[in-house]
């Protein structure tokens, strides 16, 4: 019986010698990976694919690059689709692949695009731009959206503000792909929301907060008019000494949804956590380096044995194997070499 094959796309910045996407087969039982090629783009900052696997998304410096997944995990360009702003910094499509939703860090705009049948990213149904001050700080003075999220029931959109520490709840229209704001998520002065997530069975939400290193974890419930969030957790990301010198960056729940991983930057660090199904509560197992230098991203190989972490400032990739029992990390072999890695996919091919 043959191995399943997957690969990873790993976007880079491309204003120093990187060029784009670079394309890498997985070996998952070894836990590593070897590139293949680059497709070449301006500036991939965030990728998302459809939820039919068919499609990537990317974000360039143009707008929104679609491409084919081709069976061999290759990619084929389809179309580039303007977004009427600056470049964005994170996507998501709905369940339906029938809009494509892009978080604006740059000029603190959510805009909604709608997706064609064969893939391709079509016109804007809807944007807007967030208004607001935050406090003097060098990150958030200003609108800055950094996650465009559906809730579970996809009713709602929630954009992520780190600039002015809220989320901002919008009512979405599926039919016209129209969002109206009606309610908002207040966060603590200069924590700076950055990424939300929700649980599998769509009842908590984990709120991960950029400059105050922690985690937010709410219980949720959908009412006709707005979500309701209620706090009832707040974990650290990072040990205490790192307070004033960390970064949050990543968050992402195990294939096996049992645990939460988030990065740090400033103490160069992953935190593990282990997730009460029954609470929705986390309990911290470990924060352990990353060995290297701001983990902007990170990502599971797909047995769940294996953890990637893309190193933005040391230019590196560095591979772990997980023990969950006892919340080690044990690194994988050497760093991979790739320049200013950012974000990072991962999807089985069938040859």
């Amino acid at each position: 019986m043959n191995k399943e094959k997957y690969v990873a796309y790993v976007g880079t910045y491309t204003h120093g010698s990187s060029l784009g996407i670079h394309i890498y087969d997985l070996d998952v039982q070894a836990g590593s990976m070897v590139e293949r090629r680059v497709e070449k783009i301006n500036n991939p900052s965030d990728m998302a694919f459809s939820k039919s696997g068919k499609y990537l998304y990317s974000i360039a410096d143009e707008g929104v690059k679609s491409y084919e997944v081709l069976p061999d995990g290759d990619l084929k360009p389809i179309n580039v689709a303007p977004i009427e702003g600056m470049r964005g910094c994170y996507l998501e499509t709905d369940s339906e692949d029938k809009y494509l939703f892009v978080a604006g860090y740059h000029d603190g705009k959510v805009t909604v695009l709608e997706l064609n049948e064969d893939g391709s990213v079509g016109k804007i149904s809807d944007g807007v731009f967030h208004k607001g001050l935050g406090s003097v700080a060098e990150r958030n003075f200003r609108p800055h959206v950094s996650c465009a999220t559906l809730t579970p029931d996809e009713r709602f959109l929630c954009a992520v503000d780190l600039g002015v520490d809220h989320v901002k709840i919008y009512k979405f229209n599926k039919d016209t792909g129209k969002i109206k704001l009606v309610d908002f998520l207040r966060c603590d002065l200069e924590s700076a929301p950055r990424t939300l997530l929700f649980s599998k069975d769509g009842k908590y939400a984990y709120l991960m907060c950029e400059l105050k290193n922690y985690i937010n974890v709410y219980t949720y419930a959908a009412t006709e008019k707005s979500p309701k969030f209620e706090l009832i957790q707040t974990i650290s990301t990072a040990e205490t000494h790192c307070d004033d010198g960390c970064a949050a960056a990543a968050i992402k729940f195990s294939p096996d949804n049992n645990y939460i991983f988030c990065s740090n930057a400033g103490d160069d660090s992953v935190g593990i956590y282990e997730i009460d199904h029954e609470t929705g509560m986390l309990q911290r197992k470990n924060v352990l380096p990353i060995s290297g230098e701001y983990p902007k991203d990170i990502e599971f190989f797909p047995d769940g044995k294996h953890l990637m972490s893309l190193n933005h400032e040391s230019n590196t990739i560095t591979i772990f194997s997980i023990d969950y029992e006892k919340g080690v990390l044990i690194m994988n072999g050497k760093p991979i070499k790739i320049d200013t890695p950012n974000c990072v996919l991962v999807t089985k091919v069938t040859k």
